[in-house]
């Protein structure tokens, strides 16, 4: 069953959601703090690279299958061009009201 991101228990990460799904990169990178960090399977990676590479260009979309603590990590299937349908997970740092740090991988 997918969760509706206008579900999500946290605002921000609701935001951050909704924005990769309407290809919104602006409303993306707002959701961040100006000095976010982000890794992928283990691995820090440029933010801003990786984003445009496995976001924003290859039409990424979220359908969220679970949250857990606090609505600070998910798991859900991510579909883009270039690798097709992946079943993730995504942990979040929230300070403020913006992510500093998001963690995927394959779940």
């Amino acid at each position: 069953m997918t969760i509706s991101p206008a579900k999500l228990s946290d605002p921000t990460v609701r935001a951050f959601v909704t924005a990769i799904n309407a290809g919104d990169r602006d409303a993306f990178l707002a959701v961040l703090t100006p000095d976010a960090t982000m890794s992928d399977d283990g691995s820090d990676r440029d933010l801003v690279q990786w984003i445009d590479r496995e976001i924003f260009e290859p039409n990424g979309h979220m359908d969220v299958q679970t949250e857990a603590n606090g609505g600070h990590a998910l798991v859900a299937n991510f579909t883009n061009a270039t690798w097709g349908e992946m079943r993730t997970a995504w942990r979040f740092t929230v300070d403020a009201g913006k992510i500093s740090r998001f963690e995927t991988g394959q779940a």
